[in-house]
């Protein structure tokens, strides 16, 4: 793939994240008012319409980069666990580096409303003199630097706009990112630059990994394993991740996308509304994600949190891999019973800790020592196509009918269940619907049932499945309490509190209540040491 890369630079809270979301048409970086809430590079692909339509389309990766000179907020220094912030400065300087470095084009972004202050005046002679990514640069031409006044959100402010001339870049590119004044004008004018830019059109990526776990699990050490690159920040400060940050790569021949979120906590501990930004860019990840690779740290109990992750993974429907990494530190060691601790010894604790992704294969790796990678990628992909797969209208009929003949839903009144029809009406996740005559009798019971039996004679046995059980009629159904246009159970209320999840093949999902229950029933003692 060969596109023009635009990098966007400039202090903090000048509105080059808002930029970004504005060119991509979509909620890429996390946007907030606190300095240092970019830290890596943030990219994506976006593309741009030749002006009146006179022209070819046109791609380009634009990478957002953390605010230079400020990476922490005043009086916030310290995390919630009192580690230095500060620490992380040198690798976020190294990230805008290699951002200027490998990019075709700079924009330098300056609050129009502020006016031009001195670590403006300091960026401006730093990328003047190319000193930004100098060490990681290739030697080539200097890169052409264009200045986008941001924060013009109307007429009134364009003239504040055309003040920032003054550094000697030009006349500035002008753009109201909140309430898009100016967009149409800023997007023609982006487009004239990068016309005579080398263009081929991003190819399909063959396999998008979405990375998730808890603080400190390692993901992003895997991202910049696969990438063969420091491409994210890693710290040992929890939390340093808080966008979700797509990392594309070759990797046997394949285009593959990783996609590093944010470590999720309790959200009680959630500190700020940043935290609550990064759980929606990670739910967005697993919603566009072919597979999941659910990233647990060998070295820590599992949690409430994992278990909050576990419910995440099954209501989005996404395949997944339950990786155990930092393994290399656990294996062999003593456990609580006095005899080394082998795989099957972990897996038979996890299993009774994440019963609702019993279904889900399980690896050992080390991120560090890039053990194992590989294979867990592989699986990764099988499992992606696994929850691609396809099942013929007549072999589910006959499959169905043969489970029914076996062992029916039972009913004390004496009522006959009976199946219509089955379909398969969806992929990634498969999705069987049925077509019954009362969907009452096919109690949550009965559609375990029906799911262990898909698992073993269906080729989903690894992956998610949706079961919708569906009435004949809509008079029919709306008599039963089901709306047969959503095909969705209309439950009375107080029925809502605990749902089967149809995705799980023997445990309910449970509610933030529930699942604390529920983890405290767990026997950790029989694996860890004290």
């Amino acid at each position: 793939m060969s596109l023009p890369r635009i990098a966007i630079v400039g202090r903090p809270n000048v509105g080059k994240s808002s930029l970004v979301n504005l060119l991509a048409r979509e909620k890429v970086s996390i946007v907030d008012d606190m300095p240092g809430v970019t830290r890596d590079r943030v990219s994506v692909i976006v593309k741009l319409e030749a002006p009146d339509g006179d022209g070819p389309e046109r791609e380009a990766e634009i990478i957002d980069t953390g605010g230079f000179g400020v990476y922490v907020a005043d009086g916030q220094r310290f995390d919630d666990a009192g580690k230095d912030l500060t620490q992380l400065t040198e690798q976020i300087e190294w990230q805008i580096g290699q951002a200027v470095a490998t990019a075709d084009l700079v924009l330098f972004a300056i609050d129009a409303q502020v006016g031009i202050t001195p670590r403006d005046e300091e960026i401006a002679k730093m990328l003047r003199e190319q000193k930004f990514g100098r060490e990681q640069g290739d030697g080539k031409k200097p890169v052409p630097v264009v200045m986008v006044a941001t924060k013009i959100d109307g007429p009134k402010w364009e003239a504040h706009g055309y003040e920032l001339s003054g550094l000697g870049f030009g006349e500035p590119l002008m753009i109201g990112s909140l309430n898009n004044y100016l967009r149409r004008d800023l997007l023609d004018r982006l487009y004239g630059l990068i016309k005579d830019f080398e263009n081929t059109p991003e190819l399909p990526t063959d396999l998008k990994l979405a990375i998730v776990g808890k603080r400190n699990a390692g993901k992003s050490t895997l991202i910049n394993h696969l990438a063969g690159e420091p491409r994210v920040i890693v710290s040992e400060i929890a939390g340093t991740t808080r966008d979700a940050v797509d990392v594309r790569f070759e990797y046997d021949g394949k285009s593959v996308t990783a996609i590093d979120t944010a470590g999720l906590r309790k959200k009680s501990s959630f500190s700020g509304r940043v935290e609550w930004f990064a759980l929606d860019r990670l739910e967005r990840s697993l919603r566009r994600a072919h597979a999941a690779l659910f990233m647990v740290d060998a070295t820590e109990r599992l949690s409430h949190v994992d278990n909050q992750l576990a419910s995440m993974i099954i209501e989005q429907g996404t395949p997944v891999v339950i990786v155990i990494n930092k393994w290399d530190a656990v294996e062999g060691t003593i456990g609580r019973k006095g005899t080394p601790v082998g795989t099957a010894d972990y897996e038979a604790y996890l299993r009774t800790a994440l019963k609702g992704l019993s279904f889900a294969p399980v690896a050992f790796m080390s991120a560090t020592q890039g053990t194992n990678v590989r294979e867990v990628i592989e699986l990764a992909g099988e499992l992606a196509e696994q929850s691609r797969q396809r099942v013929g209208t007549g072999e589910l009929n006959r499959f169905f009918e043969k489970l029914v003949h076996e062992r029916g839903p039972s009913s004390k009144l004496g009522a006959v269940a009976k199946i219509y029809y089955a379909a398969q009406t969806g992929t990634l996740p498969p999705t069987i619907t049925l077509v019954v005559n009362k969907p009452d009798l096919f109690s949550p019971m009965y559609q375990r049932f029906l799911m262990n039996r898909i698992r073993e004679e269906l080729p989903f046995g690894e992956v998610p499945i949706r079961l919708r059980i569906k009435a004949r009629s809509r008079k029919a159904g709306k008599a039963q309490g089901y709306d047969t246009q959503s095909d969705e159970r209309m439950l009375p209320a107080k029925q809502g509190a605990i749902e089967i999840d149809l995705a799980t093949d023997d445990t309910p999902l449970f509610n933030d209540m529930d699942w604390a229950e529920a983890s405290g029933e767990m026997n950790a003692d029989d694996f860890f040491e004290d």
